[in-house]
């Protein structure tokens, strides 16, 4: 696997990022991922359970169907996912069946945060495929796109409830 460094880890992001702002225009909470492979977007996608009705289409899950679809194949070796936000637990056991090589995630998620925060679920001793992770890429712009999304529906609520 080619070694990467944080500028390159940086332009994914940003790709990432703007998959984040498509949940953020239609209402959902404002995460985004890209999956990469051999130096290529193979698949990407934002969260959406709201409008998909579909508890799972969490922005990651998106990104690796699209990748799957794209190359052919539901594993996804080698390939290096980036996520705005921490994923969940859903989301890292994801990332463990589709044997994806190195996550790369931005802010860390408090709540619900299955790889550092709460849990480091990948990191469990039963598992059989590692997965490496890079945190903390472009943390601060995923922090304050998550941040805005939350006031800004605060507010709406404080409005509508007046």
């Amino acid at each position: 696997m080619a070694v990467v460094n944080q500028l390159e880890h940086e332009t994914w992001m940003r790709l990432a990022h703007r998959e984040a702002g498509r949940a953020f225009d239609v209402g959902e909470v404002p995460i985004g991922a890209v999956l990469v492979c051999d130096g290529q977007v193979v698949g990407s996608g934002y969260n959406q359970p709201i409008g998909a009705g579909d508890p799972t289409a969490h922005a990651e899950v998106v990104a690796l169907r699209a990748g799957a679809a794209n190359i052919g194949n539901y594993r996804l070796t080698g390939a290096t996912l980036y996520a705005t936000v921490e994923p969940c637990l859903m989301c890292a056991g994801a990332l463990v069946h589709a044997r994806v090589g190195v996550l790369v995630f931005g802010a860390a998620e408090p709540r619900t945060g299955a790889v550092r925060s709460v849990m480091q679920a990948l990191d469990h001793p039963s598992l059989n495929h590692r997965v490496k992770v890079v945190e903390g890429v472009l943390a601060q712009e995923s922090r304050e796109l998550m941040q805005r999304f939350f006031k800004e529906r605060r507010e709406q609520l404080d409005t509508a409830a007046s």
